[in-house]
């Protein structure tokens, strides 16, 4: 975990098991995404060029279907506050009208989306974050599915909830493939389409 300067001296030298949610938001505004899951902060700096453009051609997909389908809303870089030691911005999430009014309080979301799609950054310590300590988080908290973008394989890892609770694996798409959902009717999207230069 690399954390910037800037910060107060005196949350530099606490220790990770001592984050909570009033540590978290006092955290500057200096560009990196920070993220607290079971007590421990995670801080990531700002997103590639790449990485972007990819969560641009899934926010038009998104866009699209939900100009035909207006069945809730999608919205990128919003935090999740779970709880006062888990607090996470996933790149993009879609939550039905109804879950909305249920959960979305002093504009942040309290509990989890119907849906939390995590673009891979390069490095193991955040494939390691996204594969692992977010999926186990999104499993226990409710989230319907998990989509996993991988642009250096150009794939789509699916996570979808079982009936008995928590994340599995359903799908592991490739260009040529094309992603469903079951938590939005008719949505079609081609894994080629947001990995096109």
């Amino acid at each position: 975990m690399t954390v910037t300067t800037k910060m107060p001296e005196l949350l530099l030298r606490s220790p990770a098991a001592d984050w909570n949610r009033a540590r978290w938001e006092q955290l500057p505004d200096d560009g990196n995404r920070y993220e607290l899951i079971e007590g421990e902060l995670f801080v990531s700096t700002a997103p590639t060029f790449f990485h972007q453009k990819i969560l641009t051609k899934i926010i038009i997909a998104f866009w699209q279907y939900l100009r035909e389908h207006p069945i809730g809303e999608m919205v990128p870089g919003t935090g999740v506050v779970f709880d006062d030691f888990n607090g996470v911005i996933p790149d993009l999430v879609f939550v039905t009208s109804e879950r909305l009014k249920k959960i979305l309080v002093g504009g942040r979301l309290t509990a989890a989306p119907e849906i939390a799609i995590e673009i891979l950054s390069p490095g193991t310590a955040n494939e390691r974050r996204d594969r692992t300590v977010k999926r186990n988080l999104y499993s226990v908290r409710g989230v319907h599915e998990y989509w996993i973008v991988d642009p250096e394989t150009r794939s789509i890892e699916l996570h979808r909830k079982r009936k008995e609770g928590g994340l599995e694996v359903v799908a592991n798409l490739q260009c040529g493939d094309e992603l469903t959902s079951a938590v939005l009717p008719d949505f079609r999207l081609p894994v080629d389409s947001i990995f096109e230069d």
